[in-house]
C-alpha cells in the first residue's frame, strides 16, 4: 500500500486525504493543532473544515512532523503559501530521499515572487533532503510535483466528479502521482508544464477576487463573463514570458479552475470579492473569511512578478489597488474601462 504523507488539516489537505485513501493509500495528515488532530482520529471528521464529512479508515493524523513524513512515498503540502517557506524549512531534515514533493498551494512567495514549486526546490535542496546526486534545485526538481484544477474541496469531499492535473517536469514522477490519486470521482490528468499549471491556479484566485467585487457590486454577466476572459489573457501573457506552454491556460489549470473560481459560492476569494464589493473594509471582510483566501495576499506577489517581467496586468493591478490600498471599487472601476483601446490580442 503507497504510504503518504500530507502536510495540513485545512479543507483541501483533508479532502485530498480521502482522495488518496481512496485510490488506495494509507495516508497520515499532520496538522498543527494537536486538539484538532485528536479529535480527527477520534470521530473521523474534520469539524472546522469539512464536518459531516467521515474520513476513510486508511486515514490517520498526527502532530508529530517525523512521524507524519515517516516512509511517505508523497509528502503532500497542503497549508497557506505564505507559510511554506517556514515550515518546509522545518520539515525538510525529516523526509525521506526520494519521496514526492506534491504541492497543493495556489501562491506566489511575497518578496521573492517565487512559484511554490520553486520555493520547494530551493528549501529542500538548502537542507539537503534528498537533493539528488545532482545537488541544489536541479536535483530536486524532478520529484516536485504540482496538482492543481477546478477541485473546491467541499465538492470532491462529498465525492462528486472532479477532473484535475499532477505537473511535474519528471513525466514517469506525474504518472505515478496520477495513479496514486486516481479514483471513480477524481480523474486526473499529467502534464510536465509546472510553470504554467501554477501560474494558473495563483492567477486564478486574483480573478476570482475581481469577478466576487464585481457580484457584490451588481455588475451582470457582461462584466464578469469580461473579467474571466481578459483574466485568463493576463494570465497567459505572464506564462509566455515564464515559458509556459500556452495551451496549459486553455485546459483544466487555466480555463477550467478559473471558472470554478469565479462562479462558484464554494470559492473562498469569490466570496472574499463578493463582501468587499459589498462595501466591507479588509478588515471586516477578513474578520468575516475562516479559511485562507490566498489571492489576499498572492495579488500583491503577482503583480510584482508580473512587474519584473515588464507584463501589463490591469486586472491584477486592479485587485491590488482594492484591496491593499483601499481605492473604492466603483473608482476601480471607472479607472479600468477608462484604459486606452487596444486590440484584443494585447
Amino acid at each position: 500500500m503507497t504510504r503518504c504523507a500530507v502536510f495540513g488539516t485545512g479543507s483541501w489537505g483533508t479532502a485530498f486525504s480521502m482522495v488518496l485513501a481512496d485510490a488506495g493509500c494509507r495516508v497520515t495528515m499532520w496538522g498543527r493543532r494537536a486538539a484538532l488532530v485528536d479529535t480527527l482520529n477520534a470521530t473521523r471528521e474534520n469539524p472546522d473544515y469539512l464536518p459531516g464529512v467521515r474520513l476513510p479508515d486508511a486515514v490517520t493524523a498526527t502532530a508529530d512532523a517525523a512521524e507524519a513524513a515517516r516512509g511517505a512515498e508523497f509528502t503532500v503540502l497542503a497549508v497557506p503559501s505564505q507559510t511554506l517557506r517556514g515550515n518546509l524549512e522545518r520539515w525538510a531534515p525529516l523526509l525521506d530521499p526520494g519521496t514526492v514533493l506534491v504541492s497543493l498551494m495556489k501562491g506566489v512567495e511575497l518578496g521573492t515572487a517565487k512559484r511554490m514549486s520553486e520555493v520547494i526546490e530551493e528549501v529542500v535542496a538548502k537542507e539537503g533532503a534528498g537533493a539528488g546526486p545532482a545537488g541544489g534545485p536541479d536535483g530536486v526538481r524532478g520529484r516536485v510535483a504540482v496538482l492543481t484544477g477546478p477541485n473546491l474541496a467541499r465538492e470532491i469531499a462529498a465525492r462528486q466528479p472532479a477532473a484535475a492535473v499532477v505537473a511535474c517536469a519528471d513525466e514517469e514522477v506525474a504518472r505515478r502521482l496520477q495513479t496514486a490519486c486516481h479514483t471513480p470521482y477524481f480523474r486526473p490528468y499529467t502534464n510536465t508544464d509546472v510553470v504554467g499549471c501554477e501560474l494558473g491556479g495563483a492567477v486564478k484566485n486574483v480573478i476570482g477576487l475581481a469577478v466576487g467585487i464585481a457580484d457584490g457590486m451588481g455588475l451582470g454577466d457582461n462584466a464578469k463573463a469580461s473579467l474571466i476572459t481578459r483574466g485568463l489573457a493576463e494570465t497567459a501573457r505572464l506564462g509566455s514570458v515564464l515559458g509556459a506552454d500556452p495551451r496549459t491556460f486553455a485546459g483544466l489549470a487555466g480555463m477550467g479552475d478559473l471558472v470554478a473560481t469565479c462562479s462558484s459560492p464554494l470559492s473562498r476569494n469569490h466570496t472574499f470579492g463578493t463582501n468587499l464589493g459589498r462595501g466591507m473594509t479588509l478588515a471586516e471582510t477578513i474578520a468575516a473569511t475562516k479559511q485562507t483566501a490566498e489571492g489576499v495576499k498572492s495579488c500583491e506577489s503577482v503583480l510584482d512578478l508580473a512587474r519584473r517581467h515588464a507584463v501589463d496586468m490591469p486586472i491584477t493591478e486592479t485587485v491590488v489597488s482594492i484591496v491593499h490600498d483601499g481605492k473604492p471599487p466603483l473608482v476601480a472601476l471607472k479607472e479600468l474601462m477608462s484604459r486606452s483601446a487596444k486590440a484584443e490580442g494585447h
